[in-house]
């Protein structure tokens, strides 16, 4: 029988290091391929900051881009603003998360001859409301105009003002922030009426650095008589029916409490003419 052949295993040398030598020896090792960068300390620095810096650059336009298009700062509808549409071309449109801000007053396109009637839908109840377009043709025209165009859907009686014995005097509305410091972009000029200020007369309000000016929306109702109105404030109709529903709200006063309870919604405002 042959021999088998004896295979001989070599060994491999292993290299004992004494502290402080392989440190010394890896200095010599040259690292491949893209790990190259890492044994460039200038270079590596260098990427490492356009890195950051491209970061931190693509968060901020990411930012500014989330809040152009949403336009949302947490306040109903703050931040956008549109011209002023010429007649006829205003849309009915519901409640929106946006308020609307306006470049001008509308043009007046009422006819003053006709009758308008307002019926403001609220949580609470309607309230019809005939308005006077023969004595202020501004403020109905205005009222008109931001009623069909969904101004003042779901916004709210934001002021209720009542004296020390609980009796009512006015409820305030037309302000989409329901602040008191609202309106639609606009001031309209105050027209002079010669209406007694009974219960249920609809007025404008004004500005609260109280000009000659009347606030470009908002307006209030007496729910009692309040003779010493007269001739100082715009009032442009007259409650019909619902002048009950007014009288009903619970007093609030933003400006003045912390925490007012929640204001009567308005849901829409309907405008018929004959």
């Amino acid at each position: 029988m042959p021999r088998k052949k004896q295979v001989v295993q070599k060994q491999k040398r292993q290299k004992v290091y004494r502290p402080g030598e392989m440190a010394a020896d890896m200095r010599h090792v040259k690292p491949k391929g893209v790990f190259r960068i890492f044994a460039n300390y200038p270079l590596f620095a260098a990427v490492g900051v356009v890195a950051i810096g491209a970061g931190l650059l693509f968060a901020v336009l990411l930012g500014n881009n989330s809040t152009t298009s949403t336009g949302d700062t947490g306040v109903r509808g703050e931040g956008v603003t549109r011209t002023t549409p010429e007649a006829g071309s205003t849309t009915v449109s519901g409640a929106s998360n946006t308020i609307k801000q306006y470049s001008a007053p509308p043009a007046l396109t009422i006819d003053t001859a006709k009758t308008y009637t307002a019926t403001i839908k609220t949580d609470q109840g309607d309230v019809t409301v005939q308005l006077d377009a023969a004595s202020a043709p501004e403020a109905v025209n205005n009222f008109v105009f931001l009623a069909r165009d969904g101004f003042y859907n779901g916004s709210t009686f934001f002021r209720v003002v009542a004296d020390d014995s609980g009796a009512l005097h006015f409820a305030q509305a037309g302000d989409p922030t329901g602040t008191g410091s609202g309106g639609p972009g606009y001031d309209l000029p105050y027209e002079a009426t010669s209406t007694s200020f009974t219960a249920g007369t609809i007025a404008m309000a004004k500005p609260q650095g109280a000009g000659s000016d009347n606030n470009g929306s908002q307006f209030f109702f007496t729910l009692t008589d309040e003779p010493t109105l007269d001739g100082k404030n715009t009032a442009f109709g007259r409650v019909t029916s619902g002048l009950g529903v007014l009288q009903q709200f619970e007093p609030r006063d933003p400006q003045t409490q912390q925490d007012p309870p929640p204001g009567v919604r308005i849901e829409s405002i309907e405008i018929a003419e004959s």
